[in-house]
């Protein structure tokens, strides 16, 4: 195990093992080690930056670091200093911690790198006194894991102000109220299906243009994600929520008021385009308040959410309808629902994004001590701010993740197929069901089946994921995020039974109604297990990129969601329910391996990635020369009893 040896890094190369020094050699706690040690400066050609299989290692040298005297190196023409970390039971979590906190807040990305220092040996060294000094500032207002000696960031891992520090108590309230957010989004997409006959004979206008609320809508989706995905990363989460739900409840208002048609698709496509923030931040925001370990019950809830909208608005709007009270009641009932969320959001959900967290943070400290904070600085402000950095965050990240990163490319394109076809057995519902008698609001029943799967889908990933925290430790606090993928496997074999159930159930008007209803159960299941694993799998692997990937995958999806209603019920009209419930099964087989695919050869196209971090990857790395060290080592002592043994046995025929 790391915690039983000494890790050294001597002119700059990490790795070295090498027995525990004497008592003595242990620095007293750090203040610099001019001051400590009495040493002269060390050379600014010297490539100390302390590396190991983390990229930084800053704090845990800057806490506890040990210094050996000098010695001379190979040529003998100068000396070197070696740095040491001491042994501790804790060193292991320290790595993963610091790990992560560089993977998410250290500016690496890819498409932004972080900005060079203009002194470049004074960035990396502490030989001046005030650069000393900024440092004991530092140590006191800000972080423990600094990638640059002036930057700010969290003041050890165990600081407050961080989300993933935040009691479970704050954390589920939070979570609560982007699941209701989810459910409200959701809701309206499918909440004016019911009411559409009675629109479009209000308006006097064609099914086919009636059809249309729903996919303009759906269309809204598409382009939404590509403002506020990226827009959370580059101004927080909190204002984009704000903004999109207090637009997205005054948007009700001109629907329920609407005069034409016009009117509607045009509020619809808006509302669409609002109202879809939740499901692109969701992601991100789960990501910033959650660790590994909890962070699957979060996605699963999310994930229910985006299933519960869908099923309960044509049961509430099948409701309205029945109940003699007009259409308009339908958006009416939207705006109530929005509002309450905008609310709730205002009150009860605060700001998660770190990097905006720590650019408040400096800003603060500059006021309440100008001359001394100065110098300090935020990742965040340091970005690239002009017209072409901001875009390329907002507009062009999505895309450049999309059409870049191979995992994300396919995990979009079969979640895309698989809710494209969930929309089109959602347009079969009132097909089957009409035949049978069912009022409209029977009819909106049969979608509590849909919602009853959804639930045992939650239900099975999380008692799938219970022995996650045992792969927490295994993997020491970053397991591969393919096993999150285990729902999926059942859930893909699901979806088939379920489309074939439907379709063939469906056909016949000899078949009691409650038949092709039950298989309401199974799709609901499978479509909710597939994409919690999905999802789940998309924030472990991309992290704090996650909602520039759920923007690309919102995007796409919405597009197949937003084409298949326009054909649905002419396609199931002229092929048949069941032939035509048919081919969409033919879809689910073909799509069928999938995730067993995804699980086996994940980690190898992951390893080609710029915005995965591959924590997994590189801890199995270590683990494996662990191994081989201690294979080594037990070869080394078997070798050693050989010889004593042979030394005893020379000794006894000497004596004989």
């Amino acid at each position: 195990m790391i915690s039983d040896k000494w890790y050294c890094v001597k002119e700059g190369y990490a790795g070295t093992a090498m027995p525990a020094p004497a008592v003595n050699q242990v620095a007293p706690p750090y203040k610099s080690p001019q001051q400590k040690y009495g040493l002269r400066s060390l050379s600014m050609d010297t490539p100390h930056v302390i590396q190991t299989r983390t990229k930084h290692l800053s704090w845990l040298l800057n806490t506890h670091p040990v210094i050996q005297a000098p010695t001379p190196n190979a040529g003998g023409d100068r000396a070197s200093w070696t740095w040491v970390v001491p042994p501790s039971s804790d060193l292991e979590s320290e790595l993963a911690v610091e790990e992560e906190r560089i993977q998410r807040y250290g500016g690496n990305d890819p498409a932004d790198p972080p900005p060079k220092s203009p002194d470049r040996r004074a960035s990396s060294t502490f030989t001046r006194d005030r650069q000393s000094r900024r440092f004991s500032t530092m140590t006191r207002a800000s972080t423990s894991a600094l990638v640059h000696p002036e930057e700010i960031n969290w003041d050890g891992p165990d600081d407050p102000t961080n989300p993933q520090n935040w009691s479970d108590r704050r954390k589920w309230g939070i979570t609560f109220v982007i699941v209701l957010m989810t459910v409200c989004a959701t809701f309206a997409s499918s909440a004016p299906s019911i009411a559409t006959p009675f629109i479009v004979a209000d308006f006097h206008t064609s099914r086919e243009v009636g059809d249309l609320i729903t996919s303009m809508f759906l269309l809204g989706y598409v382009l939404g994600p590509l403002f506020w995905g990226p827009g959370s990363e580059l101004f927080g989460r909190r204002p984009i929520f704000i903004f999109t739900m207090s637009v997205y409840t005054i948007l009700h208002l001109g629907l329920g008021l609407a005069k034409n048609m016009q009117t509607i698709l045009v509020m619809r496509f808006l509302g669409g385009f609002f109202g879809v923030a939740p499901l692109v931040n969701a992601g991100g925001l789960i990501a910033d308040i959650w660790n590994v370990e909890k962070r699957g019950t979060a996605v699963s809830l999310f994930a229910l959410g985006v299933f519960v909208g869908p099923v309960s608005g044509p049961l509430v709007g099948a409701y309205i309808i029945e109940g003699g009270l007009v259409w308009r009641w339908v958006f009416w009932v939207m705006m109530i629902f929005s509002g309450t969320c905008t609310v709730m959001t205002i009150i009860f959900l605060p700001e998660t994004y770190a990097p905006v967290i720590l650019y408040k943070k400096v800003k603060a400290l500059r006021k309440a001590d100008p001359a001394e904070s100065k110098h300090l600085f935020a990742a965040y402000e340091k970005q690239d701010w002009s017209i072409g950095g901001v875009l390329n965050r907002t507009l062009f990240r999505p895309f450049q993740m999309l059409f870049g990163e191979l995992i994300l490319f396919l995990v979009t394109i079969y979640l895309s197929v698989v809710y494209g076809v969930l929309y089109a057995l959602f347009q079969a519902f009132p097909i089957i069901f009409r035949k049978r008698g069912l009022t409209i609001g029977q009819n909106g029943l049969v979608f509590i089946s849909v919602g009853i799967g959804s639930a045992l889908g939650t239900a099975l990933n999380i008692y799938i994921s219970r022995n996650y925290p045992k792969l927490i430790k295994t993997w020491r606090g970053f397991p591969p995020p393919e096993e999150r993928l285990l729902g999926a496997m059942v859930g893909c074999c699901a979806f088939v039974i379920g489309i074939f159930w439907l379709g063939w159930s469906g056909q016949y008007t000899s078949v009691p109604w409650y038949v092709p209803a039950m298989s309401g159960i199974v799709l609901g299941f499978s479509v909710c297990i597939i994409f919690i694993s999905f999802l789940a799998y998309l924030v472990e692997t991309y992290l704090m990129y996650s909602a520039s990937a759920f923007a690309a995958n919102t995007i796409v999806r919405s597009l197949f969601a937003a084409a298949f209603p326009l054909f649905t019920v002419q396609f199931f009209t002229n092929l048949g329910i069941n032939w035509a419930a048919t081919l969409l099964g033919g879809i689910g087989l073909l799509l069928l391996p999938s995730p067993f695919l995804f699980y086996k050869y994940g980690a190898r196209i992951r390893a080609n990635s710029k915005f995965a971090p591959c924590l997994d990857l590189k801890i199995a790395k270590v683990i494996a020369q662990e191994t081989e060290m201690q294979t080594v080592k037990i070869g080394s002592l078997a070798e050693g009893d050989a010889d004593e043994t042979g030394a005893a046995g020379q000794a006894e025929k000497v004596s004989v």
